[in-house]
């Protein structure tokens, strides 16, 4: 098993060993140094002292100045310093003969030490020499005669404690504090290591650093759009597949979603903490059916992740669908219309009323040419128009009167619109204006369709003498599956009607009456349009 792949329990608690046994060591060391700082001035305080002591002893000053003084005063320093436990003590008269030596054959000899100068000059000071058995601290007090004199100088040595000396006076003490961190570390290891797994779903790092490169992976692989944020409008996703559809581009990870895109409508579902599902909205003039997810985390709103599709083009392709349907129809109304004319015709060419045939048929060929080009005249698009014609004819054959207000006109679409925009509006309006003759009966069925135009507005109306809405129903009809027709009705009708009004910046008003009728105004801003040719 590699170190990458040992189990984190392991890891956490070599690691925990590791701090606390590095932390020992170097407190070790800061505690030993400095209980040798101490006892180093423990020591200088002791031999100084014992040095003015040695010094002021009224036979030690006789004895130096005197020869042959050192068998008089030598056993007396011997037992000064083993009961003030010293090293050793020197004696020294100003030719720094030794008076007083723990080495009886140095006794009557000169020291030679190169740090005793100051001494003789009346001088009291510390100082360092290394020798064989370790570091000494030497102790130099000067030695003056009743006249203030100086006749000679005390020497005290004391060997210092090395590091390993006070780290051998401190093993038990260490022992004991070794094995209760280590055994605090061993216990807290473990804790630290099962809290951290819970939070992990119990997986190891790697695991989880593989799970999150297969994420990154799928989330780039995938054919849709995936935009992350967390509670703080942060983006925490955003995959490829978004950066196209959003026309994005760089590195986005870590920046606030609104610097991003301006409306993504995901700032909501972290806010109000309500998913939303295949809606269609409008982004950056694309067509986006985009579902919104709200992240829980313990009931909790984390964030919010976004499942986007560009559906720009399957709607084109649908609208254009949808106006050929339309023209298909039209034939059909219109080919019935004309066969039960050429039936009419044959029968009174049958019976011999070969003049009133002929009128009915320059009449017929009349009425269509007249109808066509009035519409073609005031409608200046060819989709629209046979729109429009295909659903006069359609009205014909449901018996339902569809006028088009003479005084219509349009040349230009409104801003952000298109041929596909209006062919869908007018179809779903007619459309439901259709079907409310299905529940009543009404003597005159009629449905009126204006469209006036002008450099500042577009304005739409459909208004027909059906069953009408409910009034508690009318705040409801462009939600998304609302329908009162469940066998025929989806819901969708005057939902894409909202959309296509939201994405033109228009406004749309509703005023039905129930047993009377319903009428939808429709307002759009020019500013400025698109010529609506073709």
């Amino acid at each position: 098993m590699s170190v990458k792949q040992l189990p984190i329990r392991w890891k956490i608690t070599i690691l925990s060993y590791c701090v606390v046994i590095f932390s020992l060591l170097i407190g070790g060391i800061l505690l030993v140094v400095n209980i040798q700082s101490t006892k180093e001035q423990e020591i200088n305080t002791a031999a100084m002292n014992t040095a003015r002591t040695v010094a002021e002893l009224s036979d030690v000053k006789k004895a130096i100045q005197s020869p042959n003084g050192w068998t008089k005063i030598n056993h007396l320093i011997e037992q000064i310093r083993l009961i003030n436990d010293e090293d050793y003590i020197v004696v020294m008269n100003m030719e720094r003969i030794r008076y007083s030596h723990p080495v009886q054959s140095l006794l009557g000899t000169p020291s030679l030490g190169k740090d005793e100068d100051a001494a003789f000059a009346e001088h009291n000071y510390f100082s360092k020499a290394r020798g064989e058995l370790g570091t000494f601290t030497r102790a130099f007090f000067p030695i003056k005669d009743n006249n203030l004199n100086q006749i000679g100088v005390v020497l005290v040595g004391h060997r210092i404690p090395s590091f390993w000396d006070i780290s051998a006076n401190l093993k038990n003490e260490m022992v004991i504090i070794l094995s209760l961190t280590l055994s605090a570390g061993l216990i807290g290891s473990f804790l630290l290591a099962r809290h951290i797994k819970k939070q992990m779903f119990q997986l190891e790092p790697h695991q989880i650093a593989r799970i999150l490169e297969e994420r990154t992976a799928t989330f780039h692989a995938m054919n849709e759009g995936v935009i992350a944020i967390d509670s703080h409008e942060i983006i925490t996703i955003f995959n490829e597949k978004a950066k196209g559809i959003f026309s994005v581009k760089g590195e986005v990870i870590g920046k606030p979603i609104r610097s991003v895109l301006e409306d993504t409508r995901l700032p909501e579902i972290v806010e109000h903490n309500k998913a939303v599902y295949n809606e269609t909205i409008i982004v950056g003039g694309k067509t986006i059916l985009s579902s919104r997810i709200p992240v829980l985390i313990d009931q909790t709103v984390v964030g919010a992740v976004a499942i986007c599709q560009d559906r720009t083009e399957v709607v084109k392709m649908a609208e254009e669908l949808t106006g050929v349907k339309n023209f298909v129809e039209a034939l059909r109304v219109q080919n019935h219309e004309y066969m039960n004319n050429l039936h009419t015709i044959a029968g009174l060419i049958q019976l011999g009323k070969s003049e009133q045939a002929l009128n009915l048929a320059f009449t017929t060929s009349e009425q269509q040419g007249n109808t066509s080009k009035s519409i073609k005249e005031m409608i200046r698009n060819d989709a629209l128009a046979g729109l429009l014609l295909s659903k006069i004819r359609r009205g014909k054959e449901l018996g339902i009167e569809v006028r088009v207000d003479p005084n219509s006109s349009l040349s230009q679409f409104p801003a952000q619109m298109d041929q596909n925009d209006l062919v869908v509006l007018l179809g779903n309006l007619i459309e439901n204006a259709f079907g409310s003759y299905e529940s009543i009966e009404v003597e005159d069925r009629v449905i009126d369709i204006s469209i006036e135009q002008n450099e500042e507005t577009c304005a739409i109306m459909i208004e027909d003498n059906g069953c009408g809405i409910r009034y508690e129903d009318v705040a409801f009809i462009f939600d998304k599956g609302f329908t009162k027709n469940k066998q025929k009705g989806t819901g969708y009708g005057l939902y894409l009607v909202k959309q296509i009004v939201m994405k033109g910046n228009g406004d749309i008003d509703v005023d039905s009456h129930v047993g009377e009728g319903t009428s939808f105004t429709i307002i759009f801003p020019m500013n400025p349009g698109v010529e609506a040719n073709g």
